[in-house]
């Protein structure tokens, strides 16, 4: 006899294939209808060859992707000088093309609905990481709030909110916030950048041991990831991981 939640998870498909029949699904990037019965793919297939993943060689700790195709992976110059305080960096792919697009139309067009489309490519460049490091908490960028009240959402959030629905680990939105408004960072180099960003964070309450995943839309120096990072290991964090969706490649030292 069947159990009720294996009658709920028939009901469930069959409702969605219903569904599905009667509202084809569409590329949230470009609206193009989805083929049914195709790989469990966020993007229909012109977007998706859009999305570069990173390869090697890279850096292990902070992603930067290489200009040359030769080589194994290694730590770049800027880990080298100066170790950044995060263990690691994952990345859906390169900040390039259609994920680019993707970013930008989620982050400055209010496509907010991307938020699940984009947190299925996270969830992808994540797998094994949630095993491996096990974070109790993913822990958004957060924006000042002049800047909320303007943009009304932190995209960062709305990505950690839906990664964490799909791994059942809490967002915390209120645990990191920026103390005071910064100039954009488009346009700065790395050295600007860090000294825009100096003390521009604090953390509300202790962390106790916590292990944490940063998440945030983008990467270009990871100024950003630093500085955040630092406060939240300072604040008791026992570890912490970045999650990006884009990695900008090689900028400026």
């Amino acid at each position: 006899m069947r159990s009720a939640a294996s009658l709920l998870h028939a009901l469930r498909a069959e409702c969605s294939g219903l569904l599905d029949l009667l509202l084809p699904p569409a590329c949230p990037l470009c609206g193009r209808q989805l083929q049914s019965g195709g790989p469990a793919a966020p993007f229909c297939s012109a977007c998706q060859k859009g999305i570069h993943p990173l390869v090697s060689p890279s850096c292990p700790r902070c992603a930067l992707p290489f200009t040359s195709d030769a080589g194994s992976d290694h730590h770049c110059e800027a880990c080298i000088r100066k170790p950044p305080p995060f263990a690691w960096v994952r990345a859906a792919g390169l900040y390039e093309d259609s994920l680019r697009r993707a970013v930008q139309r989620f982050k400055y067009e209010g496509a907010i609905y991307l938020d699940r489309a984009l947190s299925h490519l996270l969830a992808q460049a994540l797998q094994g990481d949630r095993e491996r490091f096990c974070p109790d908490l993913l822990v958004p960028v957060p924006l000042h709030r002049s800047r909320l009240r303007q943009r009304t959402f932190n995209q960062a959030l709305l990505l950690a909110r839906a990664l964490g629905r799909r791994w059942d680990v809490p967002a915390a939105a209120d645990l990191l916030e920026r103390t005071r408004p910064t100039p954009a960072q488009q346009g700065l180099d790395a050295r600007q950048r860090r000294r825009n960003l100096k003390g521009a964070f604090a953390l509300r309450r202790p962390l106790a041991g916590r292990r944490i995943l940063l998440i945030d839309d983008v990467m270009t120096t990871g100024a950003t990831a630093r500085e955040c990072s630092a406060v939240l290991l300072k604040g008791g964090a026992d570890a912490v991981g970045v999650a990006v969706l884009g990695r900008a490649r090689r900028h400026l030292q």
